[in-house]
């Protein structure tokens, strides 16, 4: 136990769902590499001995009805108290031996938020599609909302409280990881990242991600976070897309009409002008957007405010 783990509180959040073969060991090599930390297990409704298992395992152990990640997420940053938080999958592919480094990491800075950025000790640690998966959805945030981490979908991050606190937490299920990092990344919240071993999962333990669906909903919430966050980058780019739709549309109504004098294909001209009117609607649309983002940034950012760096 190092002195700093003395002076700070803190909290191992392990959301989990049918993890029963898995649960035992994660809880025990926590306490044993962070003797100073609680461990808490919020259970998502499984099907098996999770629970129970948890409890004997001497973790705190609490039930979430609404299921999916982000749900237990945000629960969990709303009940426990603390003034460090790490947060990792119940499934025992993560190493616990790094605990201690990944909060020096975050007392260090300080920062608000550590990634643990994931390297495979064999070909089997990740699902077929998950690597390029991942790499094309963080890469496409770091595009966005600007370059933080490497592996945006690593389930083990550590947080201050002040980011705990602050966070709204929107999402229901495994897209939370990405909102995790937009949520930092938007109130340019200091953060940083480790590395550490990625180990496959064990016989008979399955994985709850499910490739393409989860992989569809991440993507619709990077288009929705980026409406929220950015909108003005968000409604200029549907501007400009329906100002060269209305341009195509009427280009050889323009033309026509310049070598005739005549608009024959009124219907054609209508068409170009409301796309036109929409495209000017959507680009003052975002200029008024972003002043309310602006205020709602400002919101939150005095909301993390109210709380002490770690």
């Amino acid at each position: 136990m190092t002195n700093k783990n003395r002076e700070h509180k803190i909290a191992v959040l392990v959301p989990c769902y049918n993890e029963e073969l898995t649960i035992a060991d994660v809880i025990h090599d926590f306490k044993s590499h962070l003797p100073a930390a609680d461990v808490y297990v919020y259970d998502n409704n499984s099907s098996d001995d999770t629970y129970n298992a948890s409890v004997r395992s001497g973790a705190i152990v609490r039930k979430e009805k609404s299921q999916g990640k982000g749900n237990v997420v945000r629960r969990m940053f709303s009940d426990i108290e603390a003034d460090i938080y790490i947060l990792v999958d119940g499934d025992g592919t993560y190493d616990a031996s790094v605990a201690q480094r990944l909060i020096d990491e975050l007392c260090s800075g300080p920062y608000d938020m550590v990634n643990v950025a994931r390297v495979a000790e064999n070909s089997d640690a990740y699902r077929s599609g998950h690597e390029w998966g991942n790499k094309l959805l963080t890469g496409l945030v770091r595009r966005i909302f600007g370059a933080a981490t490497t592996d945006m979908l690593s389930g083990y991050k550590a947080f201050s409280r002040r980011y705990a606190k602050s966070f709204p937490a929107l999402s229901t299920g495994f897209e939370i990881e990405t909102e995790l990092v937009v949520h930092a990344l938007d109130l340019r919240l200091p953060q940083s990242e480790i590395t550490a071993p990625y180990r496959e999962r064990p016989t008979g333990s399955a994985s709850k991600l499910r490739t393409y669906s989860d992989g569809l909903r991440i993507l619709r919430l990077i288009g929705f976070l980026m409406k929220e966050e950015r909108p003005l980058a968000f409604f200029s780019i549907v501007a400009g897309i329906l100002a060269m739709l209305s341009l195509l549309i009427g280009a050889s109504v323009i033309i026509e009409f310049m070598e005739t004098g005549l608009v024959p294909r009124l219907p054609t001209a209508v068409l170009a002008t409301g796309i036109m009117v929409s495209a000017l609607l959507s680009l003052s649309s975002g200029f008024i957007l972003d002043t309310v983002t602006r205020g709602r940034r400002e919101a939150k950012r005095l909301a993390y405010l109210r709380y002490p760096a770690p």
